[in-house]
C-alpha cells in the first residue's frame, strides 16, 4: 500500500487522522479542496478553462473545426479526447513517460463525457453539432495539460473539461449550395461572437473519486493520502445526481457493502462540486460578459 515516496509512520498517522474524521489539512472524509476556476485562458480557443483543486493545476482548451461525421452516427457531431502531461508537473513525464497516464486519463474523459450510440442520450447533444446530415459537422477537440499533480487527478480534469465546454461558443454557419445540384456546397463561418451558440452542458457529469483508507471512504485525495488508499471508485454523477458510470481502480477488490457506501458518499460530494462549479462558471460568465 505504501511506497518508497511515504514511510511507514506517515502511512500510519494519515490512516489514524482518517479514523477520526480529521485529515492533514483539517478537512473530513467527505470534504473537497477549494476549487478555483478561470475561463478563457487561452485567447485562440473556441473555449478554455484553467482549473486549480489544491495543488492540482489544469488547462483544458476546446477546439471546433468543420470535418466529417461518423458514419454510424451521420446526424451528430464529433468529440475528440487528448491529454498532456506536462514535464513540469514531474519529471517522470519527460520524454514519453506521461503516455499510460494521457491514456487512461482520455480514455475516463470519454467514458463520462462521451453520448451513447444514438448521440443524444449523454450528457452533451452531440446533434446540435450537425451541420449537413451525413457530410460535415463540428468535430470539437478537447485538449487538456497537466500543470501540477497535487492528487485527485481525475475529478479536477472533469471539471476542467466541463468549464471549458461551457466556455465554448460555436460559430454560426450557413451553408450556400452550389450553382448545381451536384456541386459541394460553401460554408461561411460567422465570425461574430454574438451569433455564436453556447454548448448545452447542464447535463454533463462530473467524476467524483471515492478512495478506501483503512475501513472508510475519503474523497479529493491529496498526492500523499493516495498513497495510502488501497482502492478507489470513480463515479460520474450528474446534476440530477444519477449515476452515470463506475470505474473501479486499484488493485484492492471492493466489497459490495462497501460499493454501496461509496457510490453514496460521491452522489453527496457530487451535488456540493455541481453546485460549486455552477456558481464559478456563472459568476465567471459575468465578469467576462462585462469585460466585453
Amino acid at each position: 500500500m505504501a511506497s518508497s515516496l511515504i514511510s511507514g509512520g506517515e502511512v500510519e498517522w494519515i490512516t489514524c487522522g482518517i479514523s477520526f474524521n480529521c485529515r492533514n489539512d483539517g478537512r473530513t472524509r467527505d470534504e473537497y479542496r477549494p476549487l478555483e476556476v478561470q475561463l478563457g485562458v487561452l485567447a485562440q480557443a473556441t473555449g478554455s478553462a484553467r482549473v486549480r483543486l489544491g495543488e492540482t493545476d489544469v488547462i483544458v482548451g476546446v477546439k471546433a473545426e468543420i470535418g466529417s461525421p461518423d458514419p454510424d452516427r451521420p446526424d451528430c457531431g464529433r468529440l475528440n479526447f487528448a491529454v498532456e502531461c506536462s514535464p513540469v508537473a514531474s519529471p517522470a513525464f519527460r520524454g514519453r513517460g506521461g503516455d499510460e497516464l494521457s491514456g487512461e486519463l482520455a480514455r475516463a474523459l470519454e467514458r463520462s463525457l462521451y453520448p451513447g450510440p444514438s448521440g443524444r442520450g449523454g450528457g452533451l447533444d452531440l446533434s446540435a453539432l450537425s451541420i449537413v446530415s451525413g457530410k460535415t459537422c463540428w468535430v470539437v477537440y478537447v485538449d487538456v495539460l497537466l500543470l501540477n499533480i497535487g492528487g485527485n487527478l481525475h475529478d479536477a480534469v472533469a471539471a476542467a473539461a466541463k468549464a471549458a465546454l461551457t466556455d465554448a461558443r460555436i460559430p454560426r454557419v450557413e451553408v450556400v449550395p452550389g450553382e448545381d445540384p451536384t456541386d459541394e456546397p460553401d460554408y461561411e463561418v460567422d465570425d461574430d461572437p454574438a451569433q455564436a451558440q453556447r454548448l448545452d452542458t447542464t447535463g454533463l457529469p462530473l467524476c467524483v473519486t471515492v478512495s478506501q483508507i483503512g475501513a472508510h471512504c475519503v474523497v479529493d485525495l491529496t498526492t500523499e493520502e493516495e498513497l495510502c488508499s488501497s482502492a478507489a471508485l470513480q463515479v460520474s454523477v450528474n446534476s440530477s445526481g444519477v449515476v452515470c458510470g463506475l470505474t473501479k481502480r486499484r488493485q484492492q477488490g471492493i466489497d459490495p457493502s462497501v460499493l454501496l457506501e461509496m457510490i453514496e458518499v460521491a452522489q453527496r460530494a457530487a451535488a456540493k462540486l455541481h453546485a460549486a462549479l455552477g456558481d464559478t462558471l456563472a459568476a465567471q460568465q459575468e465578469q467576462l460578459k462585462a469585460e466585453g
